[in-house]
């Protein structure tokens, strides 16, 4: 049996049997069981998920799976306050879309759970009172109102970026400068307090981040951070470093606004006598111009969304997703993938396991990642392109409701594709193929319908009604042979062809399209066009 002494007056009284289990695990000092990689996404469920906690997210994925690791999804939610009621299955639902599947979390289950951090409430009380004992850190019993007249104050004498350090701590109501008997006082009275980091002064925190280098912070540049709330819950720094070292993390994939944080959790791991993890702090994602952060409400306000799926807060206001706007999953991750990372090769077009493949931490830049809004269309195009033409017709069909055959929905793919980005661009710029024409091109019109144009479409409706085999190679082959007998140029009758046939100036092979329409069909178009445009 381990036997926990709380005769020093620092010492929290622990009451329940959960801490006393907890505190005994602590000491043991579990040992971690292996050297396997694991790595954590860990977001906050204060709002929809961004595309740059989405990136975050894959860039943990791809290097736990290049490293046959294990990838956890962690719901951080210490910050209850700004708790907002459906992002945590927001946050599922759009990993999950995008292909990044974690190996252990909410809903998934694992060896180290709960995977809620609120849900892990009494497991963090016990390590913040050790770091009190052990003189790593201290109770700070002022109040929020006491804090507030302070910086007041401090802001008057011309210091407005007054901070709780190892300077200031020393006048403040803190167990450093209260006596030990007044310190236990106050907690047996229930007062509420803090506990804070006891900064040390003067001295430098190194650390290697494995994207930039050897980082060096001079802790007198730091304050004496919340570490335990009033509320009893821990602060992000405290609960992760706890998480991480009992889950076995051994690297910390996050993005650049965290690296200010960095030296105290550096601070914690040795405060606490535990190896730390590595650490990679990823570039920042930068607006289309490069003048600042990519923020959630840059998307709508510039044209583009920002966040994988369609989020709606509880006022009812929409912010747009990927999805919603007709994105292949695999295009959105490849155009994440290549904001900050690149493979040192000419690649541009990657599945989720070439990615996996030839990802590394070694080829993330420092620089912050500039948003390209029309590279995403290129990716989504290539996608769309790539994407094999019996798939697109099933996700036409349901997604429009079509009665159509599936080979002749097919057919429609393979015309429409090459000239579309999204699959509702098929039917928006292919809808002739499926509906005669109402009305015909303008520009076209004015600039290449001429007086003699009816009577030379009139004949080439003869020389196509002739041609027995409906295909596109004869179509072309009896086009062809008509030009080279009038001695035209393909410009002065192809243009009037698809003219009256679809009514669009540009399109798809019109070889393509008669053979797609059947020969009724096209004959009937031309009779109907030819009657219009007289």
């Amino acid at each position: 049996m381990i036997r926990i002494k709380t005769a020093d007056p620092y010492t929290f009284p622990f009451k329940t049997l959960n801490y006393i289990v907890i505190f005994a695990i602590r000491k043991t000092e579990r040992k971690m069981s292996s050297n396997k990689i694991r790595v954590r996404f860990a977001p906050s469920p204060t709002g929809p998920l961004h595309m740059g906690g989405v990136r975050t997210a894959l860039y943990n994925y791809l290097f736990a799976k290049k490293n046959n690791g294990t990838f956890i999804i962690r719901i951080e939610d210490t910050d209850q306050t700004r708790f907002v009621p459906g992002a945590q299955e927001y946050i599922m639902d759009a990993l999950n879309w995008c292909g990044i599947i974690p190996d252990e979390g909410p809903g998934i289950g694992g060896n180290y759970g709960p995977y809620i951090q609120s849900e892990r409430k009494e497991i963090y009380r016990p390590y913040a009172e050790e770091l009190v004992k052990n003189d790593k850190a201290y109770y700070a019993f002022d109040t929020p109102e006491e804090l507030d007249a302070v910086r007041e104050q401090a802001k008057q004498m011309g210091m407005p970026n007054w901070q709780y350090n190892s300077v200031t701590r020393s006048s403040l109501k803190n167990s450093l400068t209260l006596s030990a008997d007044e310190v236990q006082r106050r907690l047996d009275a229930g007062d509420p307090y803090v506990i804070r980091m006891k900064m040390p002064r003067n001295h430098d925190v190194r650390f290697e981040d494995q994207i930039r280098g050897w980082v060096v912070v001079n802790t007198n540049n730091l304050d004496d951070k919340v570490l335990f709330k009033s509320d009893g819950m821990p602060t992000y720094h405290l609960a992760n470093i706890v998480d991480d070292h009992t889950m076995e993390i051994t690297h910390v994939i996050r993005g650049e606004e965290w690296l200010p944080s960095a030296p105290l959790h550096v601070l914690l791991y040795d405060a606490f006598g535990w190896e730390a993890p590595k650490f990679a702090h990823l570039p920042l994602l930068l607006r289309p111009d490069g003048n600042g952060k990519l923020s959630k409400r840059d998307g709508d306000r510039l044209g583009f969304p920002v966040f994988p799926t369609n989020w709606t807060t509880a006022e009812g206001e929409l912010y747009s997703g990927y999805r919603e706007n007709g994105y292949f999953h695999g295009a959105f991750i490849n155009m994440l993938a290549f904001l900050g990372w690149n493979p040192g090769t000419p690649q541009e077009i990657f599945s989720m396991a070439e990615l996996i493949e030839a990802f590394s931490l070694e080829r993330v830049g420092k620089a912050g990642a500039k948003f390209d809004p029309d590279k995403t269309k290129w990716f989504q195009q290539q996608y769309l392109k790539a994407t094999p033409d019996a798939e697109l017709a099933q996700i036409l069909k349901k997604e429009f409701n079509l009665a159509e055959n599936n080979e002749k929905l097919v057919a429609f793919c393979h015309l429409m594709k090459e000239r579309a980005t999204f699959v509702k661009d098929m039917m928006t710029e292919g809808a002739y193929l499926f509906n005669e024409p109402t009305s015909y091109d303008e520009q076209t019109v004015s600039k290449k319908w001429k007086a003699d144009s009816s009577a030379l479409m009139t004949e080439w409706k003869a020389r196509l009604e002739a041609v027995s085999d409906f295909k596109p190679e004869a179509i072309e082959a009896a086009f062809k042979s008509f030009l080279e007998e009038k001695q035209l140029g393909i410009g002065a009758v192809l243009p009037l062809f698809r003219l009256l046939l679809t009514g669009a100036g540009t399109g798809p092979s019109m070889f393509e399209i008669s053979a797609f329409l059947g020969k009724e069909e096209s004959l009937k178009r031309m009779d109907a066009g030819l009657a219009k445009l007289q």
